[in-house]
């Protein structure tokens, strides 16, 4: 599934002479895309029956102290700490949920599955993670519902299955035409760009960058698509890649993407060092507070994200719910505690809501 070449809508268009060419990307999966509107009319939401998975011979846990763990894909970026904070904060408001998070220093899957399996050997009542590569942590995950542990992804998904629900910061189609629109607000309809990500393999990158083709060739289709590079979510290696494209492609390069929230200050310091602010816009998911200092040098105009402290609070919530019993499958919304009741879709998956797009006006109204 991972590793394919280009999805089949941005394969044909290139076969038409599209400036989307296969090669700019080697990842995706092999579901469909679902580009927005390009006047911003709301996409119309299909019913789609439960597809998560259950645990097996779950205890009843309404009312009860719990005990969960956090496992993203990794600790220590702005990004997971804030998330972190959110199911903290959750936990605390509850009042019953013992929760703490912990996790590999790098996004590194096979060390993500030991930290999950090492808590289901020494037991917990409920596990929250983002994953690294949704196929291969679905065992580890399966292996803890067969437990009757509760389980809920949220900012990168699984395999249905392998979770109970998943709550998503944004539709992927939402990311994808706010990241579009704002680069094309600022490089023109014929610019060009490239992307840094983490890798092709993580499930949110991926499914992002697939709906930002598919949105881009559709209204936004003399936008030139020139490469995208790995970075591996490290601060180091994303400065290296940028200021790779920069020099590779010279003038030719008006644009760069960050996919995380290490990718995109990154590039905006590669920008910075080359002395291409204003020249080279850069447009990314990213934290506030990494991005203040390029935003109010206007070096970089938009940064689109959500609020992973709401994100992670989410989480917390959807999981007590879970563990109590009152989120079932079949359910069309849950109760989540501040942020009100959140709604279903695509059968197991949570919406937080639509994303935010930071600027030099707001980005100092916000504090993670």
């Amino acid at each position: 599934m991972i590793r394919k070449t280009l999805f089949a809508a941005a394969a044909l268009a290139a076969m038409a002479g599209s400036a989307f060419a296969a090669s700019a990307w080697t990842g995706g999966d092999d579901l469909p895309t679902n580009p927005l509107a390009c006047d911003g009319t709301a996409g119309a939401a299909a019913a789609k029956p439960y597809d998560g998975g259950e645990p097996t011979g779950a205890p009843d846990r309404k009312g009860k102290k719990i005990t969960v763990v956090d496992v993203p894909k990794l600790i220590g970026i702005g990004y997971f700490n804030a998330t972190s904070k959110g199911i903290a904060d959750a936990a605390k408001e509850l009042g019953n949920v013992d929760a703490k998070t912990d996790g590999p220093t790098q996004a590194n899957i096979d060390q993500q599955i030991t930290f999950i399996d090492n808590y289901i050997t020494s037991g917990v009542d409920g596990i929250l993670f983002a994953a690294n590569d949704p196929v291969a942590i679905a065992p580890v995950l399966k292996k803890a519902l067969s437990k009757g542990i509760n389980v809920v992804g949220y900012d990168a998904n699984s395999q249905p299955d392998a979770r109970q629900w998943f709550v998503n910061q944004a539709e992927f189609n939402g990311i994808a035409k706010a990241m579009v629109d704002n680069l094309a607000k600022e490089i023109g309809e014929e610019g060009a760009f490239a992307i840094v990500t983490s890798t092709f393999t993580t499930p949110n990158q991926a499914r992002w960058i697939a709906e930002m083709a598919a949105y881009a060739e559709k209204c936004h289709p003399k936008m030139k698509w020139l490469e995208t590079v790995e970075a591996q979510e490290d601060n180091v290696l994303s400065f290296n890649q940028a200021t790779t494209l920069i020099n590779k492609y010279g003038d030719e390069l008006k644009g760069i993407f960050g996919m995380t929230s290490v990718a995109t200050p990154a590039s905006a310091e590669a920008v910075t060092q080359a002395n291409k602010c204003g020249t080279i816009a850069v447009v990314g998911l990213a934290t506030p507070n990494a991005m203040k200092p390029y935003v109010e040098k206007d070096c970089v105009k938009s940064v689109v994200l959500w609020n992973p402290v709401d994100l992670g609070y989410a989480a917390m919530q959807v999981l007590r719910a879970v563990a109590d019993g009152d989120l079932k499958p079949g359910a069309t919304s849950v109760k989540a505690g501040k942020l009100g009741e959140l709604q279903v879709i695509n059968g197991s998956e949570i919406l937080l809501g639509a994303p935010f797009v930071f600027s030099k006006e707001n980005i100092g109204q916000f504090d993670f």
